[in-house]
């Protein structure tokens, strides 16, 4: 078959998805609206058609990468014959057409997924759902087929291609992409289960249950993107840190924040019957800004070394949002005499109202960032040039407000529902109080001297406490009533209730991290020197002595390092090489650093530059505690994990309420 109508099958799959993504709208909608289950066959004939269609398209991009079909312009833009296999395969995401690509494809699968989780149900919520994505599909697909295709021939086939960004030759571009796309189209599950619940009037606990899962599905891939992004910064860039607060970094970072809102705020609407306005509008507001992020790394209108050149999507991207915003506006409106509280707020000193606080405290972290974000942009537009916020002011914002989250996250745990005492208030704080304030003295007589670490430190351990102790009553609870033994007590705990201790080990893992940053943060120490070989530069209680450079050729790049020979206390424990990779088909230079992690600190060794005499310029750093900012993420990822596992009380409770539902139902079709 000859390139040319590989392409055009290639075309046809976007032509032919945008068509039948339309066509889904409309069958969806008259379906319910008409009552004509014909036409809802054909809807879910025409899921699978679309998840066929895209992974098709998906098939003939990877075919045409892994075999350099570089007539192919997306082809030739970004694999090259020298390209190593694995950025060869994710250059299907590396760029715009390809990711926009990926982007719907994954939509499809999610839209399958969902007709999958309720086949053989008649779930009156689910014809919307497709109805929407459907329409979120159509305009991703508008764009591949008006705006920017994947599938465009050049007139001549160059020998070679030009290759992947050099800056994205790194195993994490398998990885990252893929987590945070996963997070970003994940949301739209639960904003299309909440828009048709609106629709027909469902408002109760169904689209809640249903979307509490997919939400949390979506919120640990967002969570697992910013890990492996900073992960990737960390020792890709070469700049000693791992978060810079570039614009699409704080694009991935505000959606996080509002969804994990919404997730604690579901759990007042589960209890109590409350926040049932505040709750749709945190869903809408957390997948429209997952649009906005990718609006800010597509369109070009701001800076970033994340961010694909200047295009025409833009404006386009901006009219879904604002259509999006005023169809869901205009429905929770409608809806409003159904949105009514079932209960009030009974105490101040209540988990409710901590996690309604914990609510803005997150929701102003996300205004602030997004603020500092489009700056930029705004400041573009009134007054004619970009003016540019750096991190100093995301830090002393954000700084105060993360904070004050941290020791939220600690007096929620301990907090009962609808009023806690001021005796049970007592009994709780004492003994996490007593040690964040021993651990406050501890950290003075060692001579730390930082205010704000101290600070943070002295947080991290009164939340850090808080959560052992709720684990520690409950294992103690379970070995007292059930006879069972230290093993096996925390093992059931968890088990039994895996939403609740899920969720405390999610804490956990944050505290951890936060232990991490706050130590890589306000403790680090570095120093830089040009050095001859055989010389040697100290930090701390290291000692590298540089052996020699040496050049080689990897791949498709020309890797020059420096040897190092690392001391500690004078005695050897190490050998490092810290990097500079050439890339000659894009004439760009990147910086690999040489990393040596222990529990207490990270070696961090950039190689700066060298001379033609042999010498090396390093820069050194020590990163005290920033191992445990990786670990906590492990943790919380495991918490996570675990809050998503199915609840046996969960499942009894939706059989109980549906039993109570078909027998509402028999009565009134048995009253006269």
């Amino acid at each position: 078959m000859a390139l040319s109508q590989i392409a055009e099958i290639g075309n046809l799959t976007l032509v032919l998805g945008l068509v039948v993504s339309l066509y889904l709208i409309f069958a969806a909608i008259f379906s319910q609206r008409k009552q004509r289950p014909e036409f809802l066959v054909s809807v879910k004939h025409g899921v699978w058609v679309i998840a066929g269609l895209t992974t098709l398209a998906v098939f003939i991009l990877e075919w045409a990468l892994l075999t350099h079909q570089f007539r192919f312009e997306y082809v030739a833009s970004h694999v090259s014959r020298d390209q190593p296999v694995l950025y060869t395969v994710s250059a299907l995401w590396g760029g715009q057409e390809g990711s926009l690509l990926f982007w719907v494809w994954l939509l499809s699968l999610f839209s399958a997924a969902v007709l999958i989780q309720h086949f053989g149900q008649r779930n009156p919520l689910v014809p919307w759902v497709i109805a929407f994505m459907a329409f979120t599909q159509a305009f991703f697909f508008a764009l591949l087929v008006f705006i920017t295709g994947p599938f465009t021939l050049l007139a001549q086939t160059p020998a070679d291609g030009i290759g992947l960004n050099p800056l994205l030759q790194d195993p994490g571009m398998f990885i990252h992409p893929v987590t945070q796309y996963l997070g970003y189209v994940g949301f739209t599950v639960p904003f299309a289960f909440a828009l048709a619940a609106l629709v027909t009037g469902d408002l109760g606990y169904e689209w809640i249950r249903v979307t509490r899962r997919w939400a949390l599905f979506a919120w640990l891939f967002l969570s697992l993107g910013l890990l492996f992004g900073m992960r990737w910064a960390y020792v890709e860039l070469g700049w000693g840190g791992y978060w810079g607060w570039d614009p699409v970094e704080n694009a991935a970072l505000i959606p996080w924040l509002t969804g994990t809102a919404y997730l604690h705020s579901i759990m007042i609407q589960e209890k109590r019957g409350m926040l049932k306005v505040w709750n749709l509008a945190l869903i809408m507001l957390t997948f429209l800004l997952c649009i906005l992020g990718t609006f800010i790394t597509r369109s070009g209108v701001i800076q970033s070394v994340h961010a694909f050149g200047v295009s025409s999507m833009g404006p386009l991207f901006l009219a879904y949002i604002a259509a999006a915003l005023v169809i869901f506006t205009y429905l929770m409106y409608r809806r409003l005499d159904q949105l009514q509280e079932e209960n009030r707020l009974d105490s101040f000193w209540s988990r409710e109202a901590t996690f309604l606080l914990n609510n803005l405290i997150l929701l102003g972290a996300a205004v602030a960032t997004l603020w500092g974000t489009i700056f930029p942009m705004l400041s573009e537009i009134i007054a004619g040039k970009q003016i540019t916020v750096a991190a100093p002011f995301f830090n002393q914002v954000n700084g105060p407000i993360f904070l004050a989250l941290i020791v939220l996250m600690g007096v929620c745990t301990m907090i009962g529902w609808r009023h806690a005492s001021p005796r049970h208030l007592l009994r709780n704080f004492i003994p996490p109080a007593a040690v964040a304030l021993s651990a406050a003295l501890a950290l003075a007589l060692l001579s730390v001297r930082d205010l704000y670490g101290l600070i943070a430190f002295t947080a991290a351990a009164f939340v850090l406490t808080t959560v052992l102790l709720e684990f520690y009553r409950g294992i103690r609870a379970r070995m007292r009533m059930y006879r069972e033994n230290i093993l096996v007590a925390p093992a059931q705990l968890v088990n039994k209730n895996r939403r609740r201790y899920g969720g405390y080990i999610t804490h956990l893992g944050v505290i951890l991290a936060v232990i991490g940053i706050v130590g890589s943060t306000f403790f680090q120490t570095d120093i830089q020197k040009n050095i001859a070989p055989g010389e040697t530069v100290s930090l701390g209680r290291y000692t590298l002595q540089f052996e020699k450079l040496k050049m080689t050729q990897e791949g498709n790049a020309q890797v020059i390092g420096a040897d190092l020979s690392v001391f500690e206390n004078g005695v050897l424990v190490d050998t490092l090489r810290p990097i500079k990779a050439y890339y000659a088909a894009a004439d760009q230079m990147t910086t690999e650093v040489a990393v040596r992690t222990t529990a207490l600190e990270d070696l961090y060794i950039i190689l700066a530059g060298w001379n033609d005499d042999g010498s090396a310029t390093l820069k050194v750093i020590i990163n005290p505690l920033v191992v445990w900012l990786w670990i906590g993420f492990g943790v919380f990822v495991l918490g996570a994990l675990i809050a998503m596992l199915p609840d046996p009380r969960e499942a009894q409770a939706v059989e109980r309420v549906r039993a109570e539902k078909a027998l509402v139902g028999a009565s009134s079709a048995t009253a006269p």
